[in-house]
């Protein structure tokens, strides 16, 4: 059975020349379908250039990545922002609501981008992941009159809208107090066992680290 996703020898460089700054060099990796993996590594040690590639957001300077038996390193822009749309999801430490937008409209504007326009469907679906979060009473509440972890909850339910095989989450517990960290880290362990959804998650805490099946720690551009 193949993996969900895997990257080998994978480089990354910034600048040119004397300038020249090699973050990745030559790293591999595999994620399984499933796996529910925390990522960690010392600041300055290519955590986050690597999510950046998994997402589709950057493309590596040189090695190959494949997701779902597709080789994204040879994938056109239009294409790669087409299959990230389709099967990646993200979580970041600032979850990125549109203040002005109800906890609903947010959580379905994925869904919106990728259609044209809202649609009947996409607000059930809206509706079901808030509820699932323990957000049904704060559906209609713009997200400016919700707590951090409400908001953050908002996030994840984003970041499965669009029924993503992937979700990346750098650091997504990072400003909130323990009470909501813990809260957020069993909320994605759940969706992790019933969907089977794949949940890669960047962060610099041990305890979070320690919700998590597997670590995977990247040390000077390298998975140790």
């Amino acid at each position: 059975m193949r993996p969900l996703l895997e990257v080998m020898d994978l480089v990354k460089t910034y600048g040119e020349g004397e300038a020249e700054t090699r973050v990745l060099k030559g790293l591999d990796l595999q994620l399984e379908t499933g796996e529910l993996a925390a990522l960690l590594g010392p600041s300055g040690s290519g955590k986050s250039t690597l999510l950046a590639i998994l997402g589709t957001l950057m493309k590596p300077s040189s090695g190959k990545h494949v997701m779902l038996g597709e080789d994204l390193t040879k994938a056109s822009d239009r294409d790669l922002t087409e299959f990230r749309n389709r099967h990646i999801g993200f979580v970041f430490q600032f979850h990125h609501l549109l203040p002005d937008f109800t906890a609903l409209e947010n959580v379905i504007f994925p869904s919106a981008v990728r259609a044209g326009r809202e649609t009947w469907a996409a607000r059930e679906r809206g509706r079901e992941l808030l509820a699932r979060v323990g957000l049904e009473k704060r559906m209609d509440f713009l997200a400016t009159k919700l707590s951090g972890g409400q908001k953050q909850r908002v996030a994840i339910a984003r970041a499965l809208m669009n029924q993503p095989e992937l979700v990346l989450a750098d650091e997504p517990t990072g400003n909130l107090d323990r009470g909501s960290a813990t809260q957020v880290m069993e909320l994605i362990a759940e969706i992790n066992q019933n969907e089977k959804t794949t949940f890669l998650i960047s962060t610099h805490d041990e305890k979070i680290a320690d919700t998590c099946r597997r670590r995977i720690r990247v040390s000077d551009g390298l998975v140790e």
